[in-house]
């Protein structure tokens, strides 16, 4: 039978590469659900094109350009962000990938998981925010979540049956993104343009920035501990530029698995799709002899600071680490839109976090109320610093 798949954020770059892998085996999927939340052009000729039975468009005000293209087609149209966590619950769904930007995947997320749907994450934010208690919530309803981020699947495969009691520790790799040995004179006059510019990985611009302030890897840090059950100590980063191996465990015995391939989201995106099983592809091959160097670094926390902080946030835990999402995502929008210096970022999250009312066990509630205060701190901040240009 074919697996019945509904994809939050289908405009995105993971979910116009989903699409692409969907398409490329129809005989074994079956598209229920794509949403967007502004890109309503793109979300219609993706309607037109795959005809799946529930369309939403996040955005309210475009949901009547959606709904009057579409309304020759055998195709509901629902608008509203609690849609998005509506849809999810339908019966004709088998998986739900959640490839939602930022702090917006929670609650469908959530939803999903409640729903008893099998979640592929590529919404690394939801866990950041509140891992605990999706972890939790996905034991109770006895749900896959299938990590989509490269690094995450990466260890996921290697931990296919292990035990996880003999993780000694594991190392998520990190390209060093394009600004990879620079000083802290080069990142104080950074453009956008060139902080878009990522060496191996296409990507959407907000985690394209992340990767370039090492704020993705962070994220991915704390991802790790609640997707695999590991203490901060067991979680390590390294940087690997040609981003060939994706990410490593280290085993009790010493013995290590590393999964390799080419940076191709779509790989991970297949498998997450896939799994248990696997999926013969036409995907290009990886050969050694292009690659006869794999090289190692360790990561420049000193001027890329946010790692630092995602560390700390980890290690502090409780409605600290939604704080510190909150504010990436304020500081990452303020830099796209020239109102922060690039190399300010870490100063503004570091200023939140410090001024966030600590909540050692929150509920879903607190980290709402959380995220938003975070998200008004980092504003204020953003707007009385005279020395930001």
């Amino acid at each position: 039978m074919k697996k019945r798949i509904a994809i939050l954020g289908s405009t995105g770059s993971i979910g116009t590469q989903a699409l692409e892998v969907i398409s490329n085996h129809p005989e074994h999927f079956q598209l229920e659900v794509i949403t967007a939340n502004h890109n309503a052009e793109l979300l219609v000729e993706q309607a037109i094109c795959f005809i799946p039975n529930v369309v939403v468009i996040a955005n309210e005000e475009k949901y009547n350009y959606v709904n009057k293209k579409l309304a020759n087609f055998p195709i509901k149209v629902y608008g509203g962000q609690d849609s998005l966590s509506q849809v999810v619950a339908m019966d004709s769904i088998d998986i739900v990938l959640t490839a939602l930007v930022g702090y917006s995947g929670l609650l469908p997320t959530i939803a999903a998981i409640k729903a008893k749907k099998n979640i592929a994450l590529a919404n690394k934010e939801s866990m950041v925010v509140a891992g605990e208690l999706i972890s939790k919530l996905a034991y109770e309803k006895r749900v896959a979540i299938i990590p989509v981020d490269s690094e995450h699947s990466a260890i996921f495969q290697c931990l296919a049956g292990e035990k996880m009691e003999n993780i000694e520790k594991i190392y998520l790799t990190a390209s060093g993104g394009p600004f990879l040995g620079k000083s802290k004179e080069f990142l104080s006059n950074v453009s956008i343009e060139q902080a878009l510019k990522h060496p191996n990985w296409e990507m959407g611009a907000k985690i394209t920035i992340d990767s370039a302030s090492l704020m993705n890897k962070g994220l991915e840090v704390i991802e790790a501990k609640w997707l695999f059950g590991l203490k901060h100590e067991q979680i390590d980063v390294i940087v690997h530029p040609q981003s060939i191996i994706h990410s490593i465990v280290q085993f009790a015995d010493g013995s290590m698995k590393a999964q390799m391939g080419l940076p191709d989201m779509k790989l991970p995106i297949l498998y997450a799709l896939t799994f248990p099983g696997r999926l013969k592809s036409t995907f290009k091959r990886f050969n050694f002899l292009d690659y006869p160097n794999l090289t190692f670094e360790k990561p420049d926390v000193e001027n890329f600071k946010n790692l630092a902080l995602a560390y700390e946030a980890m290690k502090t835990g409780g409605n600290i680490p939604c704080a510190l999402n909150a504010a990436n995502e304020i500081t990452v929008n303020a830099f796209l839109n020239r109102k922060l210096q690039f190399i300010k970022m870490p100063d503004i999250i570091k200023s939140t976090m410090e001024r966030i009312n600590y909540i050692k066990t929150p509920d879903l509630s607190d980290y709402v109320e959380t995220d938003k205060q975070a998200r008004e701190i980092s504003k204020k901040l953003i707007n009385n610093n005279i020395n930001i240009k």
